[in-house]
């Protein structure tokens, strides 16, 4: 059976994608390197608990000897990178980590993966040709639209915090190992996600969570910020999609065509959360919506231009927002209670 690395595998997107490729792939195996920071939450995996082609390995992708003997033991035929510090609140008061992780991290990544598969540059090891390396990003490193238009691969990068500065350099870095070292790689930049298992601290589950409380819903500045919103299994589905048929050195862009501002997305769940799990006080979940100060440096609005990874590899996201959030909402519901 081949084997395949995944890093940060205990986190929201890492979590949902493992058990979606072992299903889809009987013949490969997964190994999940996660540090397990606050981010990281084996219980994300417990489905997979005594799964024969799933392993888990507590390390830090910073650990270099670590990547080459698990790079030696299991001579991985792909990696694909989650490994990422991606709260930009934290980047705002704590950048420090995200430049070790996402830049340092990607770097020790590459250069353990280029020295196991290539023997220069160009020179891909007997036995070694189809090995690949994928990258996930995020749409952050664009920067910010106005009103209209779409990030498209040939958007330039304009990063506006600490989190979208650090993941464009580790984009920078795998694209240039591809133009160096002729490593074969991709690389995906996706929209917001959402869906099961994200982590409290983001904006569907803090809505939830506060809401099914009885505390204030906090919504930054007017509400009016717009993000373009993929559900995470589809997210999953176009990451599979770019590492089978990608081509190398290639950027795809990964989005929902699911523009919302906030305002709409709190007012759609509290209007879900009314009718699947009313309040005890007979009040619309509406009322606890609180206006906070916003963010420093909070893009206005991103929105993706999904239209290469549809035209070229054929992928479609099979939810809307819709149907997505509900799916999300009957999940919280059974963790919050």
């Amino acid at each position: 059976m081949k084997a395949f690395l995944v890093t940060g595998g205990a986190g929201f997107i890492g979590s949902n994608f493992i058990p979606y490729y072992l299903e889809a792939n009987p013949d490969h195996i997964v190994v999940n390197l996660d540090l397990l920071t606050y981010a990281g939450d084996l219980r994300n995996l417990a489905e997979l608990n005594g799964h024969e082609r799933y392993e888990f390995v507590k390390g830090d992708i910073l650990d270099k000897n670590l990547l080459n003997e698990l790079f030696a033991k299991h001579q991985f035929v792909g990696v694909f990178h989650f490994a990422a510090e991606s709260h930009v609140d934290n980047s705002i008061s704590g950048p420090s980590a995200f430049v070790e992780t996402n830049i340092n991290g990607t770097f020790n990544l590459l250069e353990v993966a280029r020295n196991h598969w290539m023997d220069g540059p160009g020179q891909l090891k007997a036995g070694k040709e189809d090995h690949r390396f994928l990258h996930v990003s995020t749409d952050e490193v664009y920067g910010s639209l106005g009103d209209t238009g779409l990030f498209t691969e040939e958007t330039p990068y304009a990063p506006n915090s600490p989190y979208s500065a650090s993941k464009a350099s580790s984009d920078f870095l795998v694209r240039s190992y591809h133009h160096t070292y002729g490593m074969n790689v991709v690389t995906t930049n996706c929209s917001n996600n959402y869906g099961p298992k994200q982590h409290n601290e983001k904006l569907i589950p803090t809505i939830i969570r506060k809401a099914i409380s009885g505390e204030p819903i906090p919504i930054y500045g007017d509400g009016k910020n717009v993000r373009d919103w993929l559900y995470v299994l589809d997210h999953c589905k176009g990451i599979e999609i770019a590492f089978v048929k990608g081509l190398s050195g290639e950027t795809y862009n990964i989005g929902g065509k699911n523009e919302r501002n906030n305002l709409y997305i709190v007012d759609k769940i509290c209007s879900l959360l009314d009718d699947k799990k009313p309040s005890s006080s007979g009040k619309s979940y509406k009322e606890l919506i609180s206006f906070v100060t916003d963010r420093p440096g909070h893009d206005r609005r991103y929105a993706i231009d999904a239209t290469k990874i549809e035209n070229e590899l054929g992928w479609q996201a099979d939810e809307d927002f819709e149907s997505g959030i509900e799916k999300t909402v009957d999940w919280y519901l059974n963790i919050f209670g």
